[in-house]
């Protein structure tokens, strides 16, 4: 027998609901290395997909909320335990997609991940209060989740600014719909691999691959979802994605320009 063999090339699919699926358009796009080289194919997202993926979402919030913080908190970190074990992986695959160090931003991927895990147990007394009041009861301020956010990641940095966007959007019991970067999906794809196999309950980390600019318009003038982080949005897009986002009075949030290794972007 020869020993030359065909690899096994990847299908990257969609992550909905705790699922791997195929685009139920069928659709799929290329995405090639920094080099030009041909690595894989990519499911390409059409609006029934993402209608999908904010139905999943739109479920989680009721099972991931009423989850205790130190129990949200240990499902975080064991996300970051099974990233530790795909690091090579990881930095494959930013290499591929032209990351000048990917050691390092594999590392600052975990680390930034590991860093909100452990704001699990505190976002309620940092940002909660106990009011004075004139009477013989209490009044208390506690945050709650806002439900559904939708995540554009940004197309550089494909790990590292993925989890900087969505670690804080469900460390406090909210579910995210993200549409992955275009150029690079292949670190976000691999991140919903290490999600299926952690504790983390289905629906409640939704990735989207696909064209950004056909995916953005439905993502923001969606009825369902309660805020839309548009780091990775085009500038000529934001204006509009501002606009169908007030629709529904979603809260629009982005990065705030700072350089996403330094400590400043958490």
């Amino acid at each position: 027998m020869s020993e030359e063999r065909v690899p096994v090339r990847r299908t990257a699919k969609l992550f909905i609901g705790g699922e791997f699926a195929r685009s139920e358009s069928g659709r799929s796009y290329e995405v090639h290395a920094q080099d030009g080289r041909l690595l894989a194919w990519a499911a390409r997202a059409s609006r029934k997909d993402l209608r999908d993926a904010v139905r999943a979402a739109r479920t989680a919030p009721a099972e991931w909320g009423a989850r205790t913080a130190s129990n949200r908190g240990q499902i975080l970190y064991r996300v970051a335990e099974l990233m530790e074990g795909r690091r090579g992986q990881f930095e494959r695959e930013l290499a591929d997609a032209g990351a000048a160090d990917p050691a390092r931003g594999t590392s600052a991927a975990i680390d930034r991940w590991v860093w909100y895990a452990g704001w699990a147990d505190k976002v309620h007394q940092v940002l909660g209060a106990t009011n004075p009041v004139a009477g013989p009861y209490f009044n208390f301020t506690i945050p709650e989740p806002t439900g559904v956010v939708g995540i554009v990641a940004p197309e550089d940095q494909a790990l590292l600014g993925l989890v900087s966007r969505l670690a804080p959007a469900i460390v406090s019991g909210n579910a995210a719909v993200v549409l992955a970067s275009e150029k690079a999906p292949f670190p976000a794809v691999t991140l919903t691999e290490v999600v299926a196999t952690s504790d983390v309950p289905g629906g409640v980390i939704n990735v989207l691959t696909g064209f950004t600019r056909e995916l953005v318009p439905w993502l923001a003038g969606h009825m369902d979802v309660n805020a839309i982080d548009v780091t990775g949005v085009p500038e000529d897009m934001r204006a509009d994605v501002e606009v169908q986002s007030a629709e529904n009075v979603k809260r629009v949030v982005r990065a705030n320009g700072d350089d996403v290794f330094s400590a400043i972007a958490q």
